[in-house]
């Protein structure tokens, strides 16, 4: 066992034994960016799909009738309708039901995904298909002649061979020779790709590739300049190569005179170091090249570096810039809640907290340590409001108590469960047949005398005085004449702005003639009115007048209207 480990781990190569050959390639198609190798020779599909990633690349990923098409390119110019070839598709360990597998089958690709729009199984598979099991192509198999179609194979049998894919940034066209030139008739071109595929026909040749150009002995080479998105055939050495294959590498025009070749630039630009390219002079191209700053390298000229703004990174070329997603960042740079934005990112709070100083705290309910007597409402995230319940006002001068409140003429008494018999009313408001409170017409009183009228008011009233009296207090006094002649003579009547309390009527003031019949039969009314409510109140055993502090809780139903009581005083005599 220790012998089988030591093989493995160091090779045949460290233990004097020939080294395993490389696998070659046997044909190579390209397309833009991507490029297919077919690699022929005995191999599982774990020695396949490593063969492949040493050459940077990975087993093919046939997602399309595209790539397809590049298979049957491959086998038909290689006599190749028998080979089995492993493509980069494999089934997990595990057992799956296949109506819910998809048209992979539960397989997936070498890169880790299962997205395709093609799929070619020579049959139906076995119910449950269990794994591993990896895939292989071949046109054997077919129903149709030329057709390849997969096949699952145990992924430790060995195929005939393997197609490795490939991608890169960028490609070149093959070299173009200007035909009709003498030395142009005698020109050939090998290519070579990093891949280890060589040939003359080839549709396009990556990033990396050279070309060997006889009879002139140049060496090009396809390379992508820093921010171009094309790739172009150039060589280390400065100056133009034959005009005649791919214009000498000039950028504008390749002259040929007195055998040199040599680049001509327009009139307002100037040969660059390399003697193929233009320039404007004193133009440093990375300012257009970079996409935010471009950072000139003094010691090493034509040479820059290309920088982003705070909050972006520089892309895959060196010279775009992407957006950094600091939401990503761990730990994250937000407390609680991350949303990135373009070139930032902002921080919120969940519900229940306030952003306060950068940091999001728990939020402070404004009712905590009020001293409302019923219920406290808040207000936003600062103030509040105290509420009472049904049949009850905050008090105006203790915004915090509760006061019994009726603006209609009879409401229900607030009685004590306990003691049916123990009623309150509103100030204002009389007892009335146990459970009722009866608005007190304080107009049949006697009040409002010097008054030109007097409107009761539920729980109170006004005095509405005539244009020879003034407003003292709730009632009218005539003892105050206007000082202004005119002033006040318009006719109109004065009206108490203050709805007065419940009272009894002030004495008269003195030099109007029948003051003395009026004090005298208000006396007597007053007296009469007095004992008749005295004999209601026996009967009733009620209570007289509301307690302004008293409250009850009984009803849920919350009112904050808000009504100015009156407020019962001596009467006068």
């Amino acid at each position: 066992m220790m012998q089988v480990l030591l093989f493995s781990v160091l090779g045949p190569a460290a233990l004097g034994l020939p080294a395993l050959p490389e696998p070659q390639p046997y044909g190579s198609q390209c397309i833009q960016q991507d490029c297919y190798t077919l690699f022929r020779g005995p191999a599982t599909f774990l020695a396949a799909s490593q063969a492949c990633e040493r050459l940077r690349g990975h087993l093919m990923t046939v997602r399309s009738s595209v790539a397809a098409d590049v298979i049957s390119l491959l086998l038909s110019g290689n006599g190749g309708n028998s080979f089995r070839l492993w493509i980069g598709l494999k089934l997990p360990s595990g057992c799956g039901d296949l109506g819910q597998l998809g048209p992979l089958r539960g397989f997936q690709w070498v890169t880790g995904d299962n997205q395709t729009s093609y799929s070619r199984w020579t049959r139906l598979p076995p119910a449950p298909l269990c794994g591993p099991l990896c895939v292989a192509v071949s046109v054997a198999g077919s129903p149709e002649p030329g057709e390849q179609v997969w096949e699952e194979e145990q992924c430790d049998l060995e195929a005939d061979g393997f197609l490795c894919e490939f991608h890169f940034s960028a490609s070149c066209r093959p070299l173009t020779v200007e035909h009709g030139v003498t030395a142009a008739a005698n020109v050939s071109i090998t290519y070579s790709t990093p891949f280890g595929a060589r040939g003359a026909d080839f549709q396009a040749l990556p990033v990396g590739s050279s070309a060997a150009v006889s009879p002139f002995g140049v060496e090009l080479v396809c390379e992508q300049r820093p921010g171009e998105a094309e790739a172009r055939w150039g060589r280390e050495v400065q100056g133009p190569w034959d005009c005649s294959v791919e214009n000498g590498g000039c950028q504008h025009v390749c002259n040929w005179s007195a055998g040199v070749s040599r680049c001509i630039c327009p009139a307002d630009t100037a040969t660059q170091e390399d003697r193929r390219s233009c320039a404007v002079p004193g133009e440093h191209s990375c300012n257009k090249l970079c996409e935010h700053f471009c950072v000139r390298n003094l010691e090493l000229p034509r040479t820059y570096s290309c920088m982003c703004e705070t909050g972006y990174q520089l892309a895959a070329d060196q010279h775009q810039c992407e957006d950094v997603d600091d939401c990503m960042q761990v730990p994250s740079p937000c407390q609680q809640v991350c949303v990135n934005k373009q070139g930032g990112f902002e921080c919120h709070c969940h519900l229940g907290y306030d952003m306060v100083d950068g940091e999001c705290v728990e939020s402070v309910d404004p009712c905590i340590g009020t001293n409302c007597e019923y219920q406290c409402q808040p207000l936003g995230k600062t103030d509040y409001r105290c509420v009472c319940a049904e049949g009850f006002a905050p008090n105006p001068q203790a915004p915090h108590r509760c006061q019994m409140f009726c603006n209609q003429s009879s409401c229900s008494a607030d009685c004590d469960p306990n003691e049916p018999d123990s009623c309150q009313c509103p100030e204002g408001y009389i007892l009335d047949e146990g459970f009722m409170c009866t608005d007190i017409d304080e107009c049949d009183n006697g009040n409002c005398l010097d008054a030109v009228s007097c409107r009761n008011l539920p729980g109170s009233y006004e005095c509405i005085c005539g244009p020879d009296s003034a407003q003292a207090g709730t009632d009218c006094d005539l003892t105050k004449e206007s000082d202004g002649g005119d002033e006040g003579g318009s006719g109109e009547l004065a009206i108490s702005s203050t709805p007065g309390t419940t009272s009894s009527p002030s004495p008269a003031g003195s030099g109007h003639s029948g003051v003395l019949i009026g004090i005298s039969i208000l006396s007597l009314s007053l007296v009469v009115a007095l004992l008749a409510l005295l004999c209601h109140l026996r009967k009733k055993q009620g209570a007289i007048q509301a307690d302004l502090e008293y409250k009850c809780g009984v009803s849920d139903k919350e009112v904050v209207l808000q009504h100015l009581s009156t407020e019962q005083g001596p009467q006068k005599l």
